[in-house]
């Protein structure tokens, strides 16, 4: 399965670009769902959202639709990230299950200046359920920091079976390394001034590796951290369009979606 979608489904700047005129604004999630194969949930960082509004976004996207759901800053801005499991498990209650076969993994996203600590950060995952209300949970890390780039983290992602953000960003660092079940990329280096946000050789490329990684392989034009490469077997595979020129964020979504059909 490979997912390619955007973060969040409500921008000004995507009327007009995106969503027809005649779309109303409570419409624009219904038509996102059928125009793309996921979405980020970037909101439930900064606020809980309630089980009626998890059940109501479940019930206007369609059939094999996906939501990956964002982690509460409560939870992983802690200056102790083994002391986490108080707000983890009060924002895990807070209606995430109400997607059911509609969520996608959950992403926790650390501040640029967090760093690797490894006993820590082992702390952090040992806390991350496998399930919630039964249904099932996956988990993907996104750091931000330079002091990752360390083979040792990647050793402790694999030992729990936890994803990492492949980030294409200017400002982040990119681990490409396949660490769990799934793989979860975030490209950021849309241009607005692309009518796809990025041209069509990239976009090709990205297909690629899409194929690849869902196939079990790991491409061999990104930079990994480690030398061991992951288990060969076929893998899920999640790709956002975010930030860079946003507003041709659901165009170049929709690009390699046509790449990958």
């Amino acid at each position: 399965m490979i997912r390619i979608g955007i973060g969040g489904w409500t921008y000004a700047p995507w009327r007009g670009t995106f969503y027809p005129k005649e779309v109303k604004q409570a419409d624009e999630l219904r038509f996102a769902s059928r125009a793309l194969t996921a979405i980020e949930i970037n909101g439930t960082f900064y606020r809980t959202q309630s089980a009626a509004s998890f059940a109501k976004w479940r019930d206007e996207t369609p059939d094999g639709f996906v939501f990956a759901v964002k982690g509460h800053r409560a939870v992983v801005n802690k200056k102790v990230l083994a002391e986490a499991g108080e707000p983890l498990a009060w924002f895990l209650k807070s209606g995430v299950a109400e997607l059911g076969p509609k969520l996608g993994p959950l992403l926790w996203q650390f501040a640029p200046f967090k760093r690797f600590d490894a006993d820590d950060f082992a702390a952090f995952l040992a806390l991350l359920p496998k399930e919630v209300d039964g249904v099932t949970l996956r988990h993907v890390v996104e750091v931000r920091h330079k002091s990752f780039l360390v083979p040792e983290f990647v050793e402790l992602l694999r030992k729990y079976g936890i994803a990492v953000v492949f980030a294409d960003s200017e400002d982040y660092p990119a681990i490409s390394d396949v660490t769990g079940d799934f793989v979860y990329a975030r490209l950021q280096r849309a241009e607005e001034s692309v009518a796809t946000g990025y041209d069509g050789e990239v976009l090709s490329r990205w297909a690629k590796r899409a194929r690849i990684w869902e196939s079990g392989g790991e491409p061999d034009d990104l930079d990994r951290v480690s030398t061991v490469l992951a288990e060969k077997r076929k893998r899920d595979v999640f790709i956002f369009m975010i930030n860079g020129g946003k507003v041709r964020a659901p165009a170049a979504a929709q690009a390699l979606i046509e790449r990958l059909a």
